[in-house]
């Protein structure tokens, strides 16, 4: 049933707003236990002492984290408005596309944020406290530890989509999974580069890692698409 623009502009605010409030109701619910939360992300740095650098350092670090906290835990409903609302104008064969590839992304989110917080975040606090402690004691402030590991996790759980945006372009015809594998030394020149810029720390452990993780997962997204083609010219 075809609807006005109007009615559109009225379901999408709808929508909208219901992912907000729900992004707002997890924020509250983790600010409200964000105390042990933040312990639990000062876990992985042991052996250092957080301090607080400015009056009020420690209130604006318990909004940041509970808002990321909140939108973590809110995603898969804003992921559910989204669907409710795109798929109602989309064909049959395009809505078998689209909700597997959204479910996809929000899995491979999470698995970036499990990736990051178990093998990026320790390995390169490991590298940063290590180096030069024998000369400085490592005496961080808890904001900017923070904002590195926060940072750090979302900047993996973006990149780790890289799959479900091959897959999407080689269901559409786009791509084709052999021009993507001979384009392998332009995916390591990516893959490096994306690991300076997304990683907020600079040493080269972090860098190398995420590197290697978007290399792996662009191969991953290669092997989809070649089973989807070979898969298409079976039934065709």
């Amino acid at each position: 049933m075809e609807m006005p623009l109007m009615d559109h502009l009225a379901e999408l605010r709808e929508r909208l707003l219901r992912s907000l409030l729900a992004i707002v109701l997890g924020a509250v619910l983790c600010l409200i236990g964000v105390k042990p939360l933040v312990q639990f992300l000062e876990a992985p740095a042991k052996g250092v002492r957080f301090l607080q650098l400015a009056p009020g350092e420690f209130l604006f670090v318990s909004l940041k984290v509970a808002g990321y906290a909140g939108l973590a835990l809110a995603l898969p409903y804003v992921l559910f408005q989204l669907l409710a609302f795109i798929l109602p104008g989309l064909t049959l064969r395009e809505r078998r596309l689209i909700a597997p590839a959204v479910a996809s992304s929000a899995v491979l989110f999470f698995v970036g944020l499990a990736f990051a917080w178990w093998i990026l975040v320790p390995a390169a606090l490991k590298f940063l406290v290590n180096y030069g402690a024998d000369i400085v004691e490592p005496l961080w402030s808890i904001e900017r530890y923070l904002d590195f590991v926060l940072l750090l996790m979302l900047a993996t759980g973006l990149a780790f989509q890289l799959p479900v945006l091959q897959l999407l372009l080689g269901l559409l015809g786009l791509v084709q999974w052999r021009s993507m594998l001979s384009a392998w030394r332009w995916t390591v020149l990516g893959s490096a580069l994306a690991g300076a810029v997304l990683t907020p720390s600079t040493d080269p452990i972090t860098m190398l890692l995420l590197a290697g993780a978007i290399t792996g997962l662009f191969l991953v997204g290669v092997a989809l698409v070649a089973l989807t083609e070979s898969f298409r010219s079976e039934t065709l």
